[in-house]
């Protein structure tokens, strides 16, 4: 897919789901404001019913009363003789002793004039002792009823004879009883937020992936011009070495002889390195650890890169400040290590390169700092070198040839030896790389 398409792909996805997810939130918040609508039309509709309810109950019990005293021939004043104490809580005030049926009848007979369903349970208190005489639980559309006369009951602070009707299975309101749809809004935003990670999350490994493709296609294209140059060599020193006559010339059939050695070695040598790479991944690595002196390992690879360095006008400092510099280390990986990284400072030098090799050491281990005054790093490319095939990007063209190895293999044979490996760059001014490896 090309690079072109591929954005614009990831672009309207986001897009997309960006547009679901603020469609989202607008519906929810919608939502919530309507459910907010409703419930204060519903709550000034309960408070309505609950007034009806109540204007209900106070002239049916005023009847009772009323109907009590025509009874007993009583002539006392009724006014606020129904006093509600709760929303779902009468007492009415009277003077004399009654007879709980007649009072049940009573209320039966009210209530269900004044079209009142609701069971309630009704108490008679002695005005002598404050307490529960009788009590009944009364279901309205049905006979049955139960004795509650032990069930605990609010009572009135002064003495008096009066009676009271409680309504258990009316209640306040709350907010559940509004029909709400946020249940379902809720849950379809826990999935869409789901939805958005698991997005998320695949769009990274997309772009992983693809920037892996990138690199391993760079990779191969590197690849193959580098084992290009060295088999059209060796192809053309067999023809001329095929040609009549020219046996009869030693010094052209030893120079294109050598030509073809020395080709050949560097094709060994890049095949070596991929090879040897592939070990890595394998994780098949086999570590043959000696005692080792830092400071003879560098001079000996000081000295392979100071001539060439000088012969360009630059210069490599050797400064050895360890007091210690002895470690348990494979030689071979540990040479290579070395020259990975002070070929990286030489090829990445333009003009005369400065390179400074530099230890030191702690009561731990020793560091060992490699630093050149070359090109640099690009700070977003220094979290992406120590990857395999990976190569700082310098446009469509790399000055310098590599496969992305070296500085994989460094990481990987370093840590295989305990120790660390950083770096620190700046473009335009160098490079530093610090290797540290401990004693033990």
């Amino acid at each position: 897919m090309k690079p072109r398409i591929f954005r614009t792909l990831v672009l309207l996805a986001t897009f997309s789901l960006i547009g679901i997810v603020v469609l989202q939130v607008y519906w929810v918040n919608s939502t919530l404001k309507i459910q907010e609508n409703q419930e204060i039309l519903l709550r000034k509709e309960y408070s309505q019913q609950e007034k009806i309810f109540n204007d209900r109950v106070t002239i049916a019990l005023t009847n009772v009363a009323e109907q009590i005293m025509d009874y007993y021939d009583d002539h006392s004043d009724l006014y606020n003789a129904v006093e509600q104490k709760q929303s779902n809580y009468f007492i009415v005030r009277m003077n004399d002793t009654l007879h709980p049926y007649l009072l049940e009848r009573m209320l039966r007979m009210e209530f269900d004039q004044n079209n009142i369903k609701e069971d309630f349970e009704y108490g008679i208190y002695d005005c002598f002792s404050d307490s529960l005489r009788y009590g009944k639980y009364i279901d309205m559309d049905a006979s049955n009823s139960n004795d509650v006369s032990q069930r605990p009951q609010l009572k009135m602070a002064n003495d008096g004879h009066y009676f009271s009707v409680f309504f258990p299975n009316r209640v306040g309101f709350t907010p559940h009883q509004v029909d709400e749809p946020l249940g379902a809004w809720f849950y379809t935003s826990i999935i869409i937020l789901i939805v958005t990670g698991f997005f998320g999350y695949s769009l990274y490994v997309i772009m992983h992936q693809k920037r892996l493709a990138d690199v391993k296609n760079d990779f191969i294209n590197n690849m193959t011009h580098e084992l290009k140059t060295p088999i059209s060599t060796i192809s053309i020193s067999s023809e001329v070495l095929l040609k009549d006559g020219i046996c009869n010339d030693p010094q052209r059939v030893n120079q294109y002889a050598r030509i073809i050695y020395n080709e050949n070695k560097r094709l060994e040598n890049q095949v070596e390195r991929v090879l040897q790479i592939a070990t890595l991944d394998k994780e098949e690595i086999s570590l043959k650890k000696t005692n080792i002196h830092i400071h003879d390992l560098l001079e000996s690879c000081v000295s392979n890169f100071r001539v060439p360095i000088e012969a360009n006008g630059g210069s490599l400092s050797l400064e050895l400040n360890a007091a210690t510099d002895e470690i348990e280390a494979d030689k071979v990986h540990l040479t290579n290590i070395f020259y990975n990284l002070l070929d990286n400072a030489r090829k990445y030098s333009e003009g005369s390169p400065e390179v400074i090799v530099r230890t030191e050491s702690d009561a731990n281990g020793v560091r060992i700092k490699i630093i050149d005054h070359g090109i640099g790093i690009a700070k977003d490319a220094l979290k992406n070198i120590f990857e395999k095939f990976y190569r700082v990007p310098t446009g469509n063209v790399h000055n310098v040839k590599g496969f992305g190895l070296g500085l994989y293999y460094v990481k990987v044979m370093t840590e295989q030896h305990g120790g660390t490996i950083s770096v620190k760059s700046h473009p335009g001014k160098g490079s530093e790389f610090e290797l540290y490896f401990p004693f033990h």
